[in-house]
């Protein structure tokens, strides 16, 4: 072969690589399914039935990137949990409309293709899907060798759901005297980690030498979707706030109507230990209520007649808890009282 020859693979671009990616992830996906050879992966683009009997249904989308927590994924050469955050993010947003996941696809950006990582990667995506009893259809991989520095690489997710029109989550089912209820986290999901590395590298902290802060900061997010779908088709749930970015207020807020206000007692909530150690770092109430979830992965709005019905769909480690009501107000969101920090649960 001539050496004078322009390729895309001297420009840093294997496109047989990635053909063996998009290989392994149509028989990985397949082994899932019965074994029935998944077609839809690989081509240009995915064709999916929607599920029969629901009345007047609706389509709800959601998309969402797992942020820098990738970079933790790099410091621990470890990428098996990193897409069952990815799929966390968007369908733990499409359960707040009361929809139910049906598709999922992926779009992984790297500097050049490596097979080991990048399969390490699906099989968490395709881990996250089975979760959330949604299909992994399709996706995108680009090598983008001036864009990434060495094994650097980002990921989004995009899911589709659907729900029946008398069934969708909206902020006119939300009544004053209904309860709001704390599902717990199952740590920091995929927020705040700008300013955890921030706060790593300050302190000159290695987390590879830390047990505790090596399994707590890639320790995946924890998927909603049986629970809250279960309420959903009981007719058991008014609202309900995925709690990310933000924080309680920000989120909460959103599905809270005008006339109405989030009357929450800070003094109830349970965190967890991490997040009790980040509080020792000199951060404050403010800015931990802001930046993380604190110990409360996601919320819920119920007639307080329902209490008792709900939280038999939850596992003791994930029960409901009160921790406000929603009362007459001009503020969305009150807060009041403070967290205990060393009330870890």
């Amino acid at each position: 072969m001539n050496k004078n020859l322009f390729t895309y693979k001297k420009s840093g671009v294997n496109i047989s690589a990635a053909n063996k990616f998009v290989s392994f992830i149509s028989n990985i996906s397949s082994k899932k399914r019965g074994n029935k050879k998944n077609t839809n992966i690989g081509g240009f683009g995915s064709v999916s039935n929607l599920p029969k009997g629901i009345k007047n249904p609706k389509i709800v989308a959601c998309t969402d990137g797992v942020g820098t927590k990738i970079e933790v994924a790099n410091l621990l050469n470890k990428y098996d949990t990193i897409g069952i955050d990815l799929v966390a993010m968007s369908v733990n947003d499409l359960i707040v409309q009361g929809a139910k996941p049906l598709f999922f696809l992926d779009y992984i950006s790297i500097n050049k293709i490596d097979l080991k990582k990048m399969k390490s990667i699906i099989r968490g995506i395709i881990k996250g899907c089975d979760i959330s009893q949604c299909s992994l259809v399709g996706g995108e991989t680009a090598e983008m060798p001036d864009t990434y520095e060495k094994g650097k690489f980002d990921i989004a997710g995009f899911a589709v759901g659907i729900t029946n029109k008398k069934k969708i989550l909206n902020k006119n089912k939300i009544k004053k005297g209904d309860l709001i209820l704390a599902v717990p986290s199952s740590g920091l999901h995929s927020n705040g980690f700008s300013l955890i590395r921030y706060l790593l590298k300050k302190k000159k902290i290695n987390i590879k030498r830390d047990l505790f802060l090596k399994k707590e900061l890639i320790k995946p997010t924890k998927i909603y979707v049986k629970e809250v779908l279960n309420l959903v088709n009981r007719n058991l749930l008014n609202g309900c706030a995925n709690i990310t970015g933000g924080g309680l207020a920000d989120n909460i807020s959103r599905i809270v109507p005008n006339n109405l206000c989030a009357d929450i007692d800070l003094r109830k909530i349970k965190p967890l230990k991490i997040f009790s150690w980040l509080k020792k770092k000199n951060i404050t109430d403010k800015e931990m209520l802001k930046t993380f979830n604190c110990g409360v992965g996601f919320c819920l709005i119920i007639n307080p007649k329902n209490i008792k019905k709900i939280n038999r769909y939850f596992l003791n480690e994930y029960k409901p808890y009160v921790i406000g009501k929603i009362a007459n107000g001009k503020n969305k969101i009150d807060l009041n009282g403070k967290v205990n920090w060393s009330q870890e649960s």
